[in-house]
């Protein structure tokens, strides 16, 4: 009943349960067809870690724009995750930080050994760490602005912001 998100490890010690079993069920309900969003924005205590996960979409050809736009704008790549039907949530480290690192992701990517991870329909998450919540609101409007963050169609006919 909160107006607030609340965190899996807030809802595990109102519920005296572990924080994976949170995980598990939520990952279920989402196999259900329930929208469960992660955190958007976190600061950590001391105000020394910002982040915001955001939902993109984009062509294979269009990676390596979207990373640059992201590390150019002074953004940190932390990971990239998706939500499998099945599976539930699907994520995996990423810490690209420079162009350099963009550049090595990208060589890993083209020999083939693996494929990018999002979606059929080419929609994925990022979480992005910042300085500031400023540099974040700024890469979201570099996002934008290169329809990286534009609204697609959903299967029902619905609008949906990939943000």
């Amino acid at each position: 009943s909160s107006n607030n998100p609340v965190s899996g490890g807030t809802l595990a010690k109102e519920l005296n349960v572990s924080r994976q079993i949170i995980v598990q069920d939520i990952s279920l309900l989402r196999a259900n067809g329930a929208t469960i969003f992660p955190p958007t924005k976190a600061i950590a205590p001391g105000g020394q870690e910002i982040f915001q996960s955001f939902k993109v979409y984009h062509t294979d050809d269009q990676v390596e724009e979207e990373l640059s736009t992201i590390v150019d704008a002074g953004g940190q790549i932390r990971d990239v995750f998706v939500y499998h039907k099945v599976y539930g949530v699907l994520k995996a480290d990423m810490g690209i930080k420079s162009r350099r690192d963009i550049r090595a992701y990208m060589e890993e990517i083209s020999t083939g050994k693996s494929s990018l991870l999002k979606n059929d329909p080419g929609y994925h998450y990022h979480t992005i760490d910042a300085e500031s919540e400023e540099i974040l609101d700024a890469i979201e409007e570099e996002l934008r602005k290169k329809h990286f963050l534009d609204e697609q169609e959903t299967v029902d006919g619905r609008k949906e912001e990939m943000v």
